[in-house]
Formats: structure tokens, C-alpha cells, sequence
């Protein structure tokens, strides 16, 4: 894959950065109308630029410390630094809060530009700015950037630039796109003929025309139509690269700077964060304090609670409480500013993004136990976090900062580190266990306040399983009824010792509602009859087991002692082959039954197939067929 570079201005205000790109790429960044007014750049400008066969894209940001979030915005996904310090001037406030972004964003890699060198026509005193900047860059960054003496207005020092940013860009790792795409917008318009256009540098995988994409955190859907990449047309757009996408689908009014075009399974716009805080050397910070977080080209306010002390009181692992959502993921890295004044107070590394629900459990409780580095001990640790509820192989991408190739190597160790998978779904091996005993102990208690019924209904016993993912509790029911332990038939399910009516307590009760069945004969009573004369007796299920069992049988409310009932459907056979087609009335005189009795038992007759309708008579069903 052919290497791109994005590289990022940085600097104080008034240092030259828009002339010097301008002179290396001819092309003039401030665009707006108010920026050419007023003389200093307020929003970014992008230029591409020829590194002698590497192409690299300059995004030119503002240096006023009033556009700062800016400046951010446009850092966000650079490569490598062009860090501008006008010789006649030096270090200025700016330049140490640039240098300090930079640092937060990872940026260790860039070439200082010693700009307007013709103001500044002393070389010690240019000398004694270089080492300056040196001290600065060492102190921050922990590198030894090039210097390079240039004065943009009339062309010196360019081709030493030039050269300078090649070699710098040379030694840069070159992004993989076996990963799922994600691009930070950082413009939106709208282009006759073309449509919505979204610009930005991608961070990672890839997209072509004709893909479906989603822009998030709203949740649109859209269409790629085409693609610039590093102002040319292409068919598709690979990571580390500026571009533009052309959407069909929302509107340019729907979109704006800080949304995120992505592609593929498992992107979620998370609330909450863990995180590695470095703060700088004088900021401490209060409880729940209210910051800016800047990540990507989004800006969120954020509540910070302090979780513990890495190393010293400037190294935090914090939790974020984010007033609105930001597409993270694990290994991000974003800048902190405080609320106010708005200034620069640190960064960090997202640890781990919140892609599902954070619970309140977790909310409230201590710092958690450090994630290993090893990819696949990540894994089992982040799935072990969320207990029962697991995490999905896409989510994992996310929240543990995984390319699909390592996290599908991780994944080859899960087994051995005690994970399960089910339905796509990631879960510790003991929560499976777990999810078993509470079924076990539901299922238990089911049978010991149901004796006499069959078994439980399979959706209450998986619901009963302590709020288990539904997929975690079908692989407990497929351990258990594997194991012969639970025996599941239709929609019932119980132990496979159980057996409904066993006990001796229960055996007593179904004799005394067939003794009473059977006295009643071919006029039996009604369940409420039986529970007035049978006190402490659970008629309904009693009732129930004897029709399952055969002992019984139901005719409309009212149960038959089976044998009674047999009498009764002999005696009906006899009335119609004797009367031939009869009226209920007719019946009723011969069977001597009220129709109390009667009605449902002819109702009885013919949904079994015994007697069929003819008008108001009933039919011998043999008769009829004859």
C-alpha cells in the first residue's frame, strides 16, 4: 500500500505557519473571508504537498489561543509536526500549548521551521532560539526535531524542508487497513452535483464507493458516492489520509464537525470512559471537576472522577462522565482543557470505552484492575468485566483497541483463557457455570412450589437466571440437558429426578379428588365445588395431573373421573343409535341430564369426532358417514 503522510502545523500566532505552506505548496489555507480581513487563520486549511515522490497532505491550523479547539480538531490524526517558531520572537505561549497537544495526541515525530530568519539577522540570537526550541521539544516530546532556518517571503530554506519533513516521514510506521473504517469530520458542505461532502483525515480501515457508512453519534445512514483522497478522485479510501467523502443520504444541515463516518459492525457513541490522565506539571484536579475533552475533531464536557494514582499525582486513571456521546475506542488519545479559563491542562489514552451501558455497579465501585497488554488477556479480562452480560466479538474491536487480524488471533486463545462464545457473544467460562446453578436453584424452587405440575415454562426459567443474556442462558440450558440433568419437552421444562405427584402428600390429594370425581359419576362438580369440600387441596393442578395421567378427563370447567365419563359416552352411543339424528332436548329426557351437563358433554362428543351437527340434532358421526 503506497505510504501517505498528513502533516500538522503548529506555533503560536503570528509565526508564519500560513505563509511557510503557502510557499511549500502554493496553495493559501485561509479561505474564509475573515480570516484574510483580519491577517490570522481562525479555521483549518489543508494544502497537499510533494515530498519528492511521498505525498503528504498540510493541515495549517490556527495559532490565537482563542481557537485552540481548532487547532485540536486539525492535530487530530497527523502524522508528523511542522512545529513553526518565527526566529525573532522564539517560544511563546502558544508554542508550549501546541507542543503539549502534540505530546497528548502522540505526536513525537515533526521538524521545527525557524521561520521569518530575515527579521532575525543575528545567528547567535537565531542559535539561541534553536536551542530553545530544542530544550522545549526534549522536556515535552522526549525527541531531538531538525531545526531548519527558513524565510518563507522570499524562498529560502524550503528545499531544506522539504527534505527535512521526507527523511522525518520516512521512519513513519505505515497504517494497516485490515480494520474497520473510522473517519473524524472535520468539514462539512454541500457541492452541486456531488451532494453532501464530509472531509477528514481516516484513522483507520477502509472504504469504497458504493459502500454503505453510518455518522455517528446520530446514527445516520448514508451512501458513499465518491471519494477524493488527497484532492484526487479514488475508488477507495485508505487510513492516514486525507479525504473527502461524498454522501448521499443526510443533508449538510444534519451534519457537522466532530460527527464520525464509520463502516462496519461494532462503532458505538459511548458516554462514559476509562482512562490514562497525564496531567501537566501544576494541575491537580478537584472532585468531579468539569473539563473539555477533545478527542477526534469532537469537543464534550465531561465530569472526571480520579480512580487512582499511576505515578504521582500527574498520572490518573480517571473515569469520564461525557455530557454528550463520542465515538471511542481503547488507545485513543485526546486532550483535556479546563472548563475556565479554557486552557490546556493535560491528556490522555482511552483505556476503556463504555461501548455498552456502563452499570450503576460500576458507576459507584473502586478502580479496576489494570488491562494487560497481551491482546488475548485483554479480551478475557474487558469480557470478565461485564460478569453475565458479555461483550460481542464487533464491541471488542472497539473497546479493547483491537484490529480485526490481532483480535481474531486473540480470540484463538479464548478457550484456554476460559472464555465461551455463544451467538456471537464472549463470555467467562464461570459465568456460564454461574448461569447453570441459579437455573438449577429456579428450577428447584419451582418444583417445590409446583408438585404436581409437569414442569416450568422454559421462558420464566430463563428469565429467572438473575437477568442473564438470553444467549448465555440457552448455552446453560444446553450444558444441563446434555449433563441429563434437565429434561426439556415442548415448552416445559424439569429436573430429570422430577417426577409431578410423587410425594406421598401429593398422592393423598389426587385420590381424594378422584374419590370424589368418581361419586359424582356423570354429574361432577366444578373445581370451587371440589375446593369447598376439599380444603387444603390445590384442586386446579390436582385436576390437571389427573387429565395428563388419563384418571381424568375435561369436559368444558368441569372434570370426568375417566371411567364415568366412558359410561356417559357409552350411554349417549346407545340414546342415538336407538333415536337416530336427536335434539339436545330429546337427549335430555332419554339421558335424564340437565343440559347443566349435557351441552357440554355433546360439545365434548363432537370436537372428538363422536357426533357431528345436522341443523339443531346430533349425528352419530358413524351414521352420518354410512
Amino acid at each position: 500500500m503506497e505510504q501517505h503522510v498528513v502533516i500538522g502545523t503548529a506555533g503560536h500566532i503570528d509565526h508564519g505557519k500560513t505563509t511557510l505552506v503557502k510557499a511549500l505548496t502554493g496553495v493559501d489555507t485561509d479561505r474564509l473571508a475573515e480570516e484574510k480581513a483580519r491577517g490570522i487563520t481562525i479555521d483549518l486549511g489543508f494544502a497537499p504537498l510533494d515530498l519528492g515522490g511521498l505525498a503528504a497532505s498540510v493541515v495549517d491550523v490556527p495559532g490565537h489561543e482563542a481557537f485552540v479547539r481548532n487547532m485540536v480538531a486539525g492535530a487530530t490524526g497527523i502524522d508528523l509536526a511542522l512545529l513553526v517558531v518565527a526566529a525573532d520572537e522564539g517560544v511563546m505561549p502558544q508554542t508550549r500549548e501546541h507542543v503539549a497537544v502534540l505530546r497528548f495526541l502522540g505526536v513525537h515525530r515533526g521538524v521545527v521551521a525557524l521561520t521569518k530568519c530575515d527579521l532575525a539577522t543575528d545567528p547567535d540570537w537565531r542559535a539561541l532560539v534553536a536551542e530553545d526550541v530544542r530544550a522545549l521539544l526534549a522536556r515535552e516530546v522526549g525527541d531531538a526535531w531538525p531545526v531548519v532556518e527558513v524565510t518563507a517571503t522570499a524562498g529560502r530554506g524550503l528545499d531544506e524542508l522539504r527534505a527535512a519533513l521526507a527523511d522525518a516521514a520516512a521512519g513513519l510506521a505505515v497504517r494497516t487497513g485490515d480494520d474497520r473504517f473510522r473517519l473524524p469530520v472535520d468539514r462539512v458542505f454541500a457541492l452541486a452535483g456531488a451532494g453532501t461532502i464530509v472531509t477528514g483525515t481516516a484513522w483507520s480501515g477502509t472504504v469504497a464507493e458504493g459502500d454503505r457508512v453510518l455518522v455517528l453519534p446520530k446514527g445516520l445512514e448514508a451512501r458513499v458516492r465518491s471519494i477524493q483522497v488527497h484532492g484526487r478522485g479514488a475508488a477507495r479510501a485508505f487510513p492516514g489520509r486525507r479525504t473527502s467523502l461524498a454522501l448521499l443520504g443526510p443533508g449538510k444541515e444534519e451534519l457537522q464537525r466532530g460527527d464520525v463516518v464509520v463502516a462496519g459492525e461494532g462503532w458505538r457513541a459511548s458516554r462514559w470512559l476509562d482512562a490514562d490522565v497525564t496531567l501537566l506539571a501544576d494541575v491537580r484536579l478537584k472532585l468531579r471537576q468539569r473539563v473539555r475533552l477533545h478527542h477526534g475533531t469532537a469537543e464534550a464536557m465531561a465530569r472526571v472522577t480520579v480512580l487512582r494514582e499511576q505515578d504521582g499525582p500527574s498520572r490518573l486513571l480517571v473515569r469520564l462522565a461525557m455530557e454528550a456521546a463520542l465515538v471511542l475506542r481503547a488507545g485513543d488519545r485526546f486532550v483535556v482543557r479546563s472548563y475556565s479559563p479554557m486552557t490546556t491542562i493535560g491528556g490522555g489514552v482511552v483505556t476503556e470505552p463504555w461501548v455498552d451501558e456502563l452499570p450503576r455497579a460500576r458507576r459507584a465501585r473502586g478502580a479496576p484492575e489494570p488491562l494487560a497488554s497481551e491482546p488475548a488477556e485483554r479480551v478475557a479480562a474487558m469480557v470478565r468485566r461485564r460478569a453475565n452480560r458479555g461483550l460481542s466479538r464487533q464491541a471488542l474491536e472497539v473497546a479493547a483497541g483491537l484490529d480485526v487480524s490481532i483480535l481474531t488471533a486473540a480470540l484463538e486463545r479464548a478457550a484456554q483463557l476460559g472464555l465461551v462464545e455463544v451467538g456471537g457473544w464472549l463470555v467467562a467460562g464461570e459465568e456460564v457455570d454461574a448461569a447453570a446453578d441459579r437455573m438449577r436453584a429456579a428450577l428447584d424452587e419451582w418444583h417445590l412450589a409446583h408438585p404436581l405440575e409437569p414442569g416450568m415454562p422454559a421462558q420464566a426459567w430463563r428469565a429467572a437466571g438473575d437477568g442473564t443474556r438470553h444467549a448465555l442462558a440457552e448455552l446453560a440450558e444446553g450444558r444441563l440437558v446434555a449433563a441429563g440433568e434437565v429434561v426439556r419437552t415442548g415448552a416445559v421444562v424439569r429436573r430429570a429426578r422430577f417426577e409431578p405427584g410423587a410425594s406421598g402428600a401429593a398422592r393423598t390429594a389426587q385420590d381424594r379428588v378422584l374419590a370424589a370425581l368418581a361419586a359424582a359419576d356423570a354429574e361432577p362438580p366444578s373445581a370451587a365445588e371440589l375446593r369447598a369440600v376439599l380444603p387444603g387441596v390445590d384442586v386446579p393442578a390436582v385436576l390437571r395431573l389427573l387429565a395428563r395421567t388419563g384418571q381424568a378427563v375435561a369436559v368444558a370447567d368441569r372434570y370426568y373421573e375417566a371411567a364415568a365419563l366412558g359410561r356417559e359416552k357409552d350411554r349417549l352411543i346407545d340414546a342415538l343409535r336407538t333415536l337416530g339424528p336427536a335434539t339436545p332436548a330429546a337427549l335430555r329426557e332419554r339421558l335424564g341430564r340437565s343440559r347443566k351437563w349435557l351441552i357440554p358433554l355433546l360439545e365434548w362428543a363432537d370436537r372428538e369426532g363422536l357426533t357431528v351437527r345436522d341443523g339443531d340434532r346430533r349425528v352419530l358421526k358413524l351414521q352420518a358417514g354410512a
